[in-house]
């Protein structure tokens, strides 16, 4: 399974990177809005992490913008963020978004998340 993962903080793509790989999936790691948007437009990908605070192109204007487009519209993508405020994850949902996992990551929670989203995606 290849998941991409757009994260601008190294100690944090860097420790996702690592364990995800570990667990067998496949990782290509964008590390601003731009490369994110331009490597989820390459694909293709199975699901989609991505930071919403990010430089060049923040993640939920990239949210918006890959279900604009056809190859990208139905990949599962959630929200990594600090964001944990009351409507934050509406607004994640709202830009695109199929989930919202606020930060910092716990990672047994974001595998039940990744594993729930693609299950329920089409082959």
């Amino acid at each position: 399974m290849k998941i991409l993962l757009v994260e601008d903080h190294e100690e944090i793509w860097d420790f996702l990177s690592r364990r995800l790989r570990r667990r067998g999936f496949e990782v290509a790691v964008a590390v601003d809005g731009r490369e994110g948007l331009d490597a989820a437009l390459a694909g293709p990908h199975d699901i989609i992490l991505l930071d919403m605070n990010l430089p060049s192109l923040d993640g939920w204007t990239v949210a918006s913008m890959l279900r604009a487009e056809a190859r990208t519209a139905s990949v599962p993508i959630i929200a990594l963020t600090a964001h944990a405020m009351s409507g934050d994850k509406e607004k994640a949902l709202e830009a695109g978004c199929t989930d919202y996992h606020s930060k910092p990551v716990g990672f047994t929670r974001l595998l039940a998340q990744i594993d729930a989203l693609t299950a329920a995606s089409p082959p």
